[in-house]
């Protein structure tokens, strides 16, 4: 059965290597780690068999912070994989000082299986659900248990998934344990043929740490050249259909720092809101435009802000993060597209901690924000008392690996 999912991966690269070509001509970097995704590499040695953590890209890795934190307390052995080359910058930004951090492995056979002897590891933990059907057919045959923590599985993926669900036929089964974060995404996974599932909530709401300041903003603003005298936009993750929407929406005498979603998308900005001051550069000008082309410092930006706008929500995707702002302090607006965060974003919303609108409504809405110190204090209150009343999730999840691990 391995050789059947590998003949139709080798059928597929046709595709993926238009698809790269077609990349790399509009400008992307070409992806790193080719000999590690194919499960070349040396042997780690551990004194105890890890545990593997799988965090596909940035998002991924940033919402593992505390559960890392906490296992690493309990004396637990990580070894962290990433798929993306953001992802694994920031992973080891976060981790590679304490942790092994290594490339998650194309799903081939030989990959797999070259990965798994690299490694070695006692339990698999997959975060948000990633399911790769020859990874979990070896894990099975070489009896290493498979967990998920913070799992999600949104409507778009649920479908491809049943469109495949023929050649996944017991996949699902395959993993031990899955801790889902919503009952609408353990009823969508219960579908395709998991057992044992349960409903813990999202680890996301953890990482938002109530505070007023962040190590290291001072200095970017200082590096930027960003006035704490005239208020302040950061705009996150966004894309460039965005870029183009907050140069309109802007307010005059108002400064925009924006963090685009994608290192391919950092020239974009620079165009759209030229003349500006680029983190990465070292010529500064007189401009109320900063662009933040830096992975890891997106937190110390939104500290500065007066105002958050939350990107991939006022395009046609799925929204980010907002809860790191909100715990900040700091009044945040997101868009209408918000399907990847369903339940923060609700929870949000019902709590009167955050601001919703769409994309003809952004200016008139940064302008009361920027105009109504009552309002802003309040929805910064409640977003904050919204937050707290849903944290805890991360040690369900740390109980929930202890289980497997002992069984």
């Amino acid at each position: 059965m391995f050789l059947f999912f590998d003949f139709l991966y080798i059928l597929a690269l046709p595709i993926l290597l238009i698809t790269s070509i077609r990349s790399r001509l509009r400008g992307h970097p070409p992806r790193k780690g080719v000999g590690e995704r194919l499960g070349a590499g040396p042997q780690l040695h551990h004194q105890t068999k890890p545990i593997l953590l799988h965090a596909v890209s940035v998002g991924e890795v940033n919402a593992i912070r505390n559960l890392v934190q906490l296992l690493a307390a309990d004396g637990y052995n990580l070894v962290i994989s990433v798929t993306t080359d953001t992802g694994i910058q920031r992973a080891i930004d976060l981790f590679g000082n304490t942790h092994t951090i290594v490339r998650y492995p194309l799903d081939f056979s030989w990959s797999v299986k070259n990965f798994l002897r690299r490694v070695n590891p006692t339990l698999i933990v997959l975060v948000e659900l990633e399911v790769w059907p020859n990874m979990l057919r070896f894990a099975k045959k070489k009896h290493i248990p498979v967990v998920v923590v913070n799992g999600r599985l949104s409507h778009r993926s649920y479908k491809r998934y049943k469109l495949v669900s023929s050649l996944l036929r017991n996949t699902f089964g395959r993993i031990s344990v899955i801790g889902m974060q919503n009952k609408s995404y353990a009823k969508k996974v219960s579908a395709l043929g998991a057992d044992n599932v349960r409903v813990l909530g999202t680890m996301k709401w953890d990482n938002a740490i109530i505070r007023d300041s962040v190590e290291g903003a001072k200095e970017l603003a200082q590096n930027l050249g960003i006035d704490s005298s005239i208020p302040l936009v950061v705009a996150g993750s966004t894309t460039p259909e965005e870029h183009r929407l907050l140069l309109e929406a802007l307010p005059k005498n108002v400064q925009l720092l924006i963090a685009p979603r994608r290192p391919e998308w950092f020239d974009d900005a620079q165009e759209v809101f030229s003349p500006c001051n680029r983190r990465t550069k070292t010529t500064r000008c007189d401009s109320r435009y900063f662009v933040l082309d830096t992975i890891g410092e997106l937190t110390a930006a939104y500290s500065l802000a007066t105002i958050v706008v939350i990107g991939r929500s006022f395009a046609p995707l799925h929204g980010s993060d907002p809860t790191e702002p909100i715990g900040l302090g700091k009044p945040t607006i997101v868009g209408p597209n918000m399907s990847d965060f369903p339940d923060i974003a609700k929870a949000f919303i019902d709590g009167n901690g955050i601001v919703q609108c769409n994309s003809a409504e952004l200016k008139e809405n940064i302008q009361r924000l920027l105009g109504d110190e009552d309002f802003c204090k309040t929805i910064t209150a409640n977003g904050r008392k919204v937050i707290a009343s849903h944290q805890g999730a991360t040690k369900k999840y740390v109980q929930l690996i202890e289980e497997a691990v002992s069984t």
